[in-house]
């Protein structure tokens, strides 16, 4: 039964102009666009009746009437590289263009490849062939599914069998507000041959402007041992909606390293979904969040243990002020034939204010019968302890409360394994929390 929602949106006829541009492009596309908006049409805008969506409404998003085809304002000056990344490969987006002008990939190794994707390719790649839209399951994901159907240009990421690229990728994505309501799709593809062991961070940042709707997805096929490091940073303005769906597929012996520290935006949902297919693979999928204003900030993530022995690890931690609310809703699925699953998922929440709201649903679903998982939940208020002995030891009260966020959210940051990539969103976090907490007293 279709979604009922106070709005269509987006309106019929942008469908039908999607529906339409599906029939007159590439062939290697139009049934992948086909079926995102049969998907869409079907499920309409997700409301509270659907579990999934249980804790997250987008009514604010729906009413503000996006504009998908909107000209996006002219960006000249790169955005600041974060510090410590400063020699990353970087490849920049400005509402799901491509900037070649901002972009810098100069020096990429052999065997490493990272272009435009672009819907005008009449002949992609292979690897795009074989992997775009075939990660990422768009059954009860209409967003995914609506970026399937509105996409334009994104990224292609490749590393040939046994490349190690020793500088990070940046895959930066700005939502330029211009003058009307801006909806864009980007959409990134990351295939990793086997042995291949490499970087990618994403940054989606928002510009001041009429309120923006990024509505990335992104999919990563790692071959058999393969080593993935992603890790994605959204900072975007009061007034922009980030949807966010990443999926996951690991070959026997394959690694995915996963992180998302969200620091700003009125409402931000990154949905991770991982398969654990082939045995001995890992997955570490972990978090950071701070929300304040009346910003909405969810956290959903599955991971699905297909086959046996295969290890997961999971830790989300978020601070919470004003009248914010944040969301996290991990699921772990472990199969029949999943025995020797070993699985682990924790979120801890600090509430800052009695307006504050943070709902957690840590789910375990196990059919076999030999297995090692756990999950838990926690959320509280400041350490009153802990703040008594800061403030006996000479130590302002506003000061001592934002030493005690900055070091309970830190915590989250030293699950990051690359080194400069966790110093650079650190002092990304520490920026943005200084700057909130300055707003609430706590200088």
């Amino acid at each position: 039964m279709r979604a009922r929602t106070t709005q269509s949106w987006p309106t019929d006829e942008r469908l039908i102009a999607a529906e339409r541009a599906a029939a007159a492009g590439p062939a290697w596309l139009a049934e992948t666009r086909r079926q995102g908006l049969r998907i869409f049409r079907d499920a309409g805008v997700p409301h509270a009746k659907i579990e999934a969506w249980k804790y997250t409404g987008v009514n604010g998003l729906v009413g503000i009437g996006f504009d998908p085809h909107a000209p996006a304002p002219e960006v000249r000056i790169p955005p600041p590289p974060l510090a410590g990344l400063e020699d990353a490969y970087r490849v920049v987006f400005v509402n799901g263009r491509f900037a070649p002008l901002l972009s810098e990939l100069d020096g990429l190794a052999e065997g490493v490849a990272v272009v435009p994707l672009t819907t005008a390719a009449a002949d992609p790649p292979e690897a795009v062939r074989a992997h775009l839209g075939r990660v990422l399951d768009l059954d009860g994901m209409p967003f995914a599914a609506l970026n399937a159907a509105f996409w334009t240009e994104g990224c292609l990421v490749t590393l040939d069998d046994g490349c190690t690229l020793s500088r990070p990728i940046h895959l930066v994505s700005i939502a330029a507000g211009g003058d009307a309501p801006t909806m864009f799709a980007p959409r990134t593809l990351v295939v990793f041959g086997r042995g291949a062991r490499a970087t990618i961070v994403e940054s989606h940042l928002g510009t001041d402007g009429a309120p923006t709707f990024s509505n990335a997805v992104s999919e990563v096929v790692a071959a058999e041992g393969a080593v993935v490091e992603h890790y994605k940073q959204v900072q975007g303005c009061e007034a922009d909606f980030h949807v966010g769906a990443s999926a996951v597929s690991l070959g026997a012996g394959a690694s995915y390293d996963g992180f998302a520290l969200t620091l700003g935006g009125r409402l931000v949902r990154n949905e991770t979904r991982v398969t654990l297919a082939s045995p001995g693979a890992e997955c570490r999928i972990n978090g950071a969040y701070a929300a304040f204003g009346d910003s909405h900030v969810d956290n959903t993530t599955l991971i699905d243990h297909v086959a046996a022995g295969a290890t997961s690890r999971e830790t989300f931690m978020g601070v919470v002020g004003d009248s914010a609310r944040g969301v996290f809703q991990g699921k772990t699925l472990v199969r029949a034939h999943a025995q020797k699953t070993d699985g682990h998922m924790l979120h801890k929440a600090l509430l800052l204010s009695s307006g504050a709201e943070v709902d957690a649903k840590p789910e375990l679903e196990i059919y076999a019968d030999d297995v090692k998982c756990s999950h838990g939940a926690t959320a509280g208020k400041l350490d009153e302890t802990m703040l008594f002995y800061l403030l006996s030891r000479g130590i302002p009260r506003g000061q001592a409360r934002r030493l005690l966020i900055e070091a309970f959210l830190a915590g989250a940051l030293d699950e990051i394994r690359h080194a400069n990539v966790r110093e650079a969103l650190r002092g990304a976090l520490m920026k943005s929390i200084g700057d909130a907490t300055r707003d609430l007293g706590c200088d």
